[in-house]
């Protein structure tokens, strides 16, 4: 299966996924975490200052992940469809044309589980903004995607990583 986690920053997507990959049911899955560290290293804005530039490299990397059997991802197209939307260096008109295409994506998952920021604090890494009106906007913007592309199989999760994975495996049977 590919399955791609989804949800605003700082909810516990990258946390999930390392803690799926330790089910014997996922030990042979690849886990793909994002690189937002690297990638702003190497000069890509991240946040509200992304630009169409960078979008495209985080596109491509979530399009490179679909191309694998057996991956749990912590970044979807949804996120990087919410991330673009949500810039304000990008003209509305590439937003939409950017998101449209990269929204054709949208069914090659299997599964998409919805992380929810409910319960969860803002993390400072370092790397992420903590404004909460902004994780709050990616968040909603996340939730009206689901609704207008709706994913294959949709799971939403939310409290400890422990509740999230007894979730997956319910609505998994596994």
């Amino acid at each position: 299966m590919k399955i791609g986690l989804t949800g605003t920053q700082s909810v516990g997507k990258s946390t999930l996924a390392k803690a799926l990959k330790n089910l014997p049911e996922f030990a042979n899955y690849e886990v793909a975490t994002e690189r937002s560290k690297y990638l702003r290293d190497q000069g890509i804005a991240l946040n509200s200052d992304s630009t169409i530039k960078g979008q495209l490299v985080f596109a491509a990397e979530r399009s490179l992940e679909l191309m694998k059997e057996n991956i749990i991802t912590d970044r979807t197209v949804y996120d990087v469809s919410a991330f673009t939307l949500s810039a304000k260096s990008i003209e509305w008109q590439t937003k939409i044309k950017f998101t449209k295409l990269i929204m054709q994506l949208h069914k090659e998952y299997d599964v998409i589980i919805y992380v929810s920021p409910e319960g969860i604090e803002i993390e400072d890494n370092g790397v992420r903004t903590t404004d909460s009106e902004y994780r709050d906007k990616i968040d909603n913007v996340i939730k009206e995607m689901l609704i207008e592309w709706p994913p294959v199989k949709l799971i939403e999760v939310k409290g400890t990583t422990e509740d999230r994975i007894a979730t997956i495996k319910k609505a998994l049977s596994l």
